[in-house]
């Protein structure tokens, strides 16, 4: 489209210059760029179906089938942020994809429901995005109860609740396996984590972001002449496939698992809320109240709309903000061009598959620094949390001590009725409610003046 011409008083037309936003690259440029962060949230993107999946019964083929659901859908949901409609999408280089936020809450949804779980999943993630995208233009005036002790507490949560799953990887992933726990799985997870710990020390740029993808390729390859990698997904996998509408079948709703969900996606509202924030002042052009307005119901709409493809909650990845910063590639066409690759990917059920090539014991030693980051950047938020004030203090430790207890003992609360274990079995559901409650006790009542910083915190990775 031509710049719009800007007349000065001498009546001489000068065209506006495009914002670096706005402008359009070369095709190969604009592929490359785009390629290059697909491959920075590839493994985050599908990491949240390859835990959930198992979880919940499914099989290697089904679990697959989730994966390419995922890429999909997050391909859908940053082309909504990205090129945006009406008044849909924050129109910033901004990436959305499955948030790691939402996987313990899906998993304790699906206890004792195995694969039936997933419509359950499916029609809560529904019902929350849709209140949440009806809550988006109120959401800026909530922002104050979300300051740096409660969501980095929350952030923290995620990574510690995460961590189990990496370990249970690392052993074998199948606990009735007589192979479970051996030296050769423990052995494999460590080599793993060595290499992704050696390339994020020497690599440099790009190649240093996507240490775990090459790691997890790494070491796949070494685990090949070990017989531990399994064929049988990419076997059986169609080159090209659409994701099938409600392929589990239909979405049934649950107010426990609803509530559960809508806890999830006021967190990642808040994430998100940080991450815009944090983009536009990497970009030159800073958000204002419309365009977190606009972001966060693309946010909320694509996660509505991700169940009738069969994906899950989407919100912001910040991982790619650094590699805008990084690459100095500013323009929102390019990672438009990324979520279009993404679409692609997610239409070629092979390549979908090849990630379950991966055999657990390697994903586990990736997955020990991947969920090990996401609690280390809820502690890089904590460090903003005004945390020498005795009250921040106290409802960190009441927070996260009470969000470890699924985690420390899972059978805490056995005797709870069934719809209560929903919310009670995830810990980041249950420390987000403690650590709300208890900022509005320390620092809202009663016009405290020492109140905590309601500033949002700024941009941490929870995928």
């Amino acid at each position: 489209m031509a710049a719009t011409p800007r007349f000065r008083k001498d009546a001489v037309a000068v065209p506006e210059e495009k914002h670096p936003v706005d402008e359009t690259l070369p095709p190969l440029k604009m592929f490359t760029s785009g390629l290059q962060h697909v491959a920075a949230m590839y493994a985050g993107v599908v990491a949240p179906p390859m835990i959930v999946g198992p979880a919940v019964g499914l099989s290697p083929t089904e679990t697959a089938f989730l994966m390419g659901a995922s890429l999909f859908t997050a391909g859908l949901a940053t082309l909504l942020q990205t090129l945006g409609v009406w008044k849909i999408g924050a129109k910033l280089p901004f990436v959305n994809g499955v948030s790691f936020a939402g996987v313990t809450p899906m998993i304790a949804i699906g206890k004792g429901e195995g694969a039936d779980a997933i419509p359950i999943i499916f029609g809560a993630i529904m019902v929350a995005g849709l209140v949440g995208f009806f809550a988006a233009p109120y959401f800026g005036k909530l922002v104050r109860f979300f300051p740096p002790v409660v969501t980095g507490t929350v952030i923290t949560l995620i990574g510690i609740s995460l961590l189990p799953v990496a370990f249970n990887w690392s052993q074998g992933g199948n606990r009735t396996a007589t192979d479970y726990g051996s030296m050769k799985n423990i052995g494999m997870a460590a080599v793993t984590l060595v290499i992704v710990l050696v390339m994020r020390k020497f690599l440099r740029g790009f190649l240093q972001q996507i240490a775990i993808l090459l790691g997890l390729v790494a070491g796949t390859l070494i685990a090949i002449p070990l017989n531990m990698t399994n064929f049988d997904p990419i076997k059986h996998a169609d080159l090209v496939g659409f994701p099938t509408p409600f392929h589990f079948g239909a979405p049934q709703f649950q107010v426990a698992a609803i509530i559960s969900m809508c806890i999830v996606m006021l967190v990642c509202m808040t994430e998100s809320t940080a991450d815009i924030l944090a983009l536009g002042k990497i970009v030159g052009r800073p958000a204002d109240a419309r365009t977190i307005e606009g972001g966060l119901r693309a946010d909320t709409l694509g996660s509505a709309i991700s169940p009738l493809f069969n994906g899950f909650m989407c919100s912001a990845f910040a991982q790619n903000i650094g590699l805008v910063a990084m690459t100095k590639v500013r323009s929102r066409f390019v990672v438009a061009a990324g979520g279009g690759i993404l679409i692609l990917l997610g239409l070629c059920p092979m390549a979908a598959s090849v990630i379950a090539l991966v055999p657990l014991p390697v994903l586990g030693g990736a997955g020990i620094v991947l969920f090990g980051s996401v609690a280390a950047s809820g502690i890089q938020t904590l460090a903003g949390a005004a945390m020498e004030k005795g009250e921040n203090a106290l409802i960190v430790a009441a927070s996260i001590g009470i969000g470890l207890i699924p985690i420390a003992a899972p059978g805490f609360y056995h005797a709870f009725p069934k719809d209560l274990l929903v919310v009670l079995d995830s810990g980041i559901s249950t420390g987000c409610v403690v650590a709300i409650v208890l900022n509005l006790a320390f620092n809202h009542l009663g016009n405290r003046k020492d109140a905590a910083t309601a500033a949002v915190p700024e941009a941490v990775p929870v995928h």
